[in-house]
């Protein structure tokens, strides 16, 4: 029974805890959201589309080319000389090598190039937070993903809106 007792008193004082202006306070943040909708990460993705279009259109319009290569070769194989055949069947291989090769090597490039924009994005996101905390006097920041928090604690949209605020004032020169 002693011990129902003190369950009982310590369960008493948590309403006087939370009152408490001493008491930690934590907030939640949704790094999925940031990491979507940021302005940081966004301007990055469209600075890769940029960069990788011109090299993007060119495999595109050799996959045009293999796709007609292949498709006269079906058509006309029967028809052409030997050595003909022979030698538009080579183009046909050597060309979807080198489309596959250079599909490799774009997707290798993509990635790393991605990387380090997630990495450049990351760090502004984690200082907009830990910013944010530190104005609010928060305690404890608990990133997603996380079972359950409150709409309460939750600090994306001000994280957000803060990480909007530092990408306008980037882009606008003093």
């Amino acid at each position: 029974m002693p011990r129902a007792l003190l369950v009982a008193a310590g369960l008493s004082l948590l309403p006087a805890f939370a009152a408490d202006p001493a008491a930690p306070r934590i907030g939640y943040v949704d790094m999925k959201r940031l990491l979507d909708n940021a302005p940081q990460v966004v301007a990055g993705r469209q600075r890769l589309e940029r960069e990788f279009a011109p090299r993007d259109s060119a495999l595109s319009a050799d996959e045009t080319r293999l796709a007609g290569l292949r498709s006269r070769y079906d058509r006309d194989a029967a028809l052409l000389a030997r050595d003909e055949a022979e030698a538009l069947k080579r183009e046909i291989d050597a060309l979807d090598r080198s489309i596959r090769r250079n599909r490799d090597n774009l997707r290798a490039e993509l990635k790393t190039r991605s990387d380090q924009e997630l990495d450049r994005s990351w760090r502004d996101i984690n200082n907009a937070v830990v910013e944010f905390a530190r104005e609010q006097n928060i305690d404890l920041i608990v990133p997603s993903p996380v079972i359950y928090a409150s709409p309460r604690i939750d600090i994306t949209d001000q994280v957000l809106d803060r990480l909007k605020r530092q990408h306008g004032a980037a882009a606008t020169p003093p």
